[in-house]
């Protein structure tokens, strides 16, 4: 049995780590879907329906991409998906610290209004980027270990 390449290696821990953000975000969001409204409303761009509707596929939405990248199933398209649901997340949060709201995101359940002072915009937006580099990797170089990208041969070599 030979030894994967290093790149195979760091996409993989890229894919699980992915996966892992999506289900535990997605889980918290689904088991609390008062508070997902609360904090989606909160960001105050969207019409009570279209909060309604977010906060509903949302949480869904995220355990989807958190099972198909856990799985490695459309890795590459699943990435890319997660980098766009990124992009969202991050322009979410700033346009609610240049608007000055004071909000949690919500990211991990959660979320809604905070007392001025106690948001964490800046480690948000870190955090996100450092996501996003999972996912970009992944876009880029979706060769991983353990996939079943594999078996079903939908992977094409990046």
């Amino acid at each position: 049995m030979s030894r994967a390449p290093i790149p195979d290696v760091i996409g993989t821990l890229a894919r699980i780590g992915l996966a892992a953000v999506w289900l535990v975000s997605g889980l918290l969001k689904a088991v609390d879907p008062d508070q997902t409204y609360v904090a989606v409303r909160a960001y105050d761009v969207l019409p009570d329906v279209g909060v309604e509707v977010v906060a509903a596929l949302l949480p869904w939405v995220e355990l989807a991409l958190g099972l198909l990248l856990l799985a490695g199933i459309g890795t590459r398209l699943v990435a890319a998906l997660s980098a766009a649901l990124l992009l969202v997340f991050v322009a979410g949060v700033a346009q609610a610290w240049a608007r000055g709201l004071s909000i949690d995101c919500g990211c991990f359940g959660g979320g809604g209004a905070v007392e001025p002072g106690e948001t964490t915009y800046v480690q948000e937006l870190m955090r996100d980027a450092g996501f996003l580099l999972m996912a970009g990797w992944l876009v880029v170089r979706p060769r991983t270990v353990l996939a079943l990208d594999d078996r079903l041969g939908t992977r094409r070599m990046g």
